[in-house]
């Protein structure tokens, strides 16, 4: 019962303590998406692989997209004539952070890891974009293959019409965006997240990491090799890189958590292999493996001791600050919790309802057939494969089940390998 409640207590002060940071995360998060000039960027996906490395690289860091959510729109945008380099720089960048994991971590971590994670997501992004398009001697244009059209828009997560909307339409959309859509992709792994970092919390021993006296370079190999194959997004690693540190983890092995893994999974991986070649593969790990060595190499050996000493005794359960949250912090927390809940109840729901739909209809169509589809994990994900497959022309209908991965396709003289070839041109795997 003791662990149990020191559980639920240190569970609730890392929610608290994060949830006024995170919720202003997500109001900005939603003002990108309303109102963030799309068709005026896309054009910058293409040209001079410096320049738009860079481009690619500015849009990318700020860009409240989540792990999985980028794979399909690295895709579409590669499809839709961006240039290779570009999109590499793209799929780096973005996922390592974002404008709600900015403020988290410097509600969590302090100011000096708000600042790196950033600032190295931008130029390894810039990195990997400018090597890949070296490697290839990058000569493509956009009309090669089509023109940067409003699906490459709106597969980016963005809204296409948003110059079409008055402001309050899209102020409304901004909040349905921020607190609701977005909330919903990271839902799982946030939730992930602090559960396991207030399992850390109860159950490792402090200073345990110091005990087993491994070398600093030590811990960044070990967390580089959980952290590669692992899906966890930038927001839900920063809990769990606060209380390893508490544990006795270097801060620079946590860098080295907070960015690989939210950049680099098995899904994330296949995609850029199969739709852009082992070259860029190669290219694109090495440039996140070696930019999350290097700049945890740098904050442990080279930045002030002091400016990561004070982060356990701001953030991490059992230090002082941290048993002082106030009224504000925990008013935030418990919206969090409520948005959270919310999110999952409405997953349940429209799960449920998709599958009634489905049955409802059957006998309406000739045919009705079941697809696994995997590497989906948000609303974002679901919306690209059902655009995906119900614009095929013998397609009468598609749902998409996010829980099971599964995707209930009815029409006429269902064609599976079209259905396979388009799962897998967004960047999916495809299965029956």
């Amino acid at each position: 019962m003791t662990v149990i409640l020191a559980f639920i207590k240190d569970l609730f002060l890392i929610l608290c303590e994060m949830a006024p940071y995170l919720l202003l995360g997500f109001f900005f998060a939603g003002l990108l998406y309303a109102f963030m000039p799309k068709r005026q960027i896309s054009r910058y996906f293409n040209g001079k692989p410096f320049a738009s490395s860079v481009y690619a690289a500015i849009f990318g860091v700020p860009l409240p997209l989540c792990s999985c959510g980028v794979i399909p729109t690295g895709t579409a945008l590669y499809k839709n004539g961006a240039s290779r380099g570009s999109t590499v720089a793209f799929l780096i960048s973005t996922p390592q952070t974002g404008m709600d994991s900015i403020l988290a971590t410097f509600s969590v971590l302090g100011l000096p890891f708000a600042i790196i994670r950033p600032l190295v997501a931008f130029i390894t992004g810039i990195t990997g974009g400018y090597i890949t398009a070296r490697v290839y001697g990058e000569g493509r244009t956009v009309s090669e293959s089509g023109s940067i059209n409003d699906d490459t828009v709106e597969s980016c997560a963005l809204d296409a019409d948003s110059g079409h909307r008055s402001f309050w339409q899209k102020a409304k959309a901004a909040v349905r965006y921020g607190f609701v859509d977005f909330i919903g992709d990271i839902a799982k792994w946030l939730t992930v997240g602090l559960l396991l970092a207030a399992v850390v919390s109860v159950l490792v021993p402090d200073n345990f990491i110091d005990v087993a006296g491994l070398p600093s370079i030590v811990q960044m190999l070990l967390v580089l090799l959980v952290s590669v194959p692992l899906y966890i997004c930038a927001t839900g690693s920063i809990p769990l890189a606060a209380v390893l540190i508490m544990k006795g983890l270097s801060p620079g092995a946590a860098f080295v958590l907070l960015m690989a893994g939210p950049a680099t999974n098995m899904a994330t991986i296949t995609m850029i292999g199969k739709v852009m070649g082992r070259k860029t593969l190669v290219a694109y790990l090495s440039v996140i493996i070696a930019g999350a060595l290097l700049g945890g190499l740098i904050i442990d050996y080279l930045l002030p001791e002091a400016w990561f000493s004070g982060i356990a005794g701001g953030a991490v359960p059992g230090m002082p600050v941290m048993s002082m949250v106030g009224w504000f912090s925990i008013v935030c927390g418990i919206v969090l919790a409520g948005l959270l809940l919310y999110s999952f109840i409405h997953r349940a729901i429209m799960s449920r309802e998709g599958k009634k739909e489905i049955a409802e209809n059957k006998n309406n169509y000739i045919m009705v057939k079941k697809f696994k589809v995997g590497g989906m994990s948000c609303n974002h994900c679901k919306a690209n494969v059902e655009k995906g497959i119900g614009a095929l022309d013998f397609v009468e209908d598609v749902k998409v089940d996010l829980a099971t991965g599964s995707v209930m396709v009815s029409g006429e003289k269902i064609d599976d390998e079209k259905i396979k070839d388009t799962v897998e041109s967004l960047g999916y795997t495809f299965g029956k």
